[in-house]
């Protein structure tokens, strides 16, 4: 599986809300890194952090605008749509993956603004 490919099925699978399956997509001592708050060191860790998420959402709509591809790093522009109390939030995101040679993922950086997220109080 490509890397391109790799991604595309890790965001396709968040709407299964299985915190096991995804944090699979990862290698041991991957970083996971929404970029305005700490970044989550190893796949134990980011599993856990899915699955407290998860909890809260159930599963989420990942809508992938633009997805572009260069070796090993793949970035894409998408809305992540999740309903958190009965509010549904959709939150645009510019995520980049670096995929490691065994391919899983090694490296995830999510950037996106906080205040919709504030905005629910």
């Amino acid at each position: 599986m490509t890397p391109d490919q790799l991604v595309t099925e890790f965001c396709a699978r968040w709407k299964d809300a299985d915190a096991d399956a995804l944090a699979a997509y990862f290698t041991d001592d991957a970083v996971y890194h929404n970029i305005p708050m700490q970044p989550i060191v190893g796949r134990d860790a980011i599993k856990e952090f899915i699955a407290g998420f998860l909890g809260q959402t159930g599963g989420v709509e990942y809508r992938v605008h633009h997805q572009a591809t260069t070796g090993s790093v793949v970035m894409n522009e998408r809305t992540d749509v999740f309903t958190i109390g009965g509010t549904t939030i959709e939150l645009p995101v510019m995520g980049v993956f670096e995929v490691a040679g065994d391919g899983r993922i090694s490296g995830w950086r999510d950037y996106f603004d906080m205040a919709p997220l504030a905005a629910m109080g």
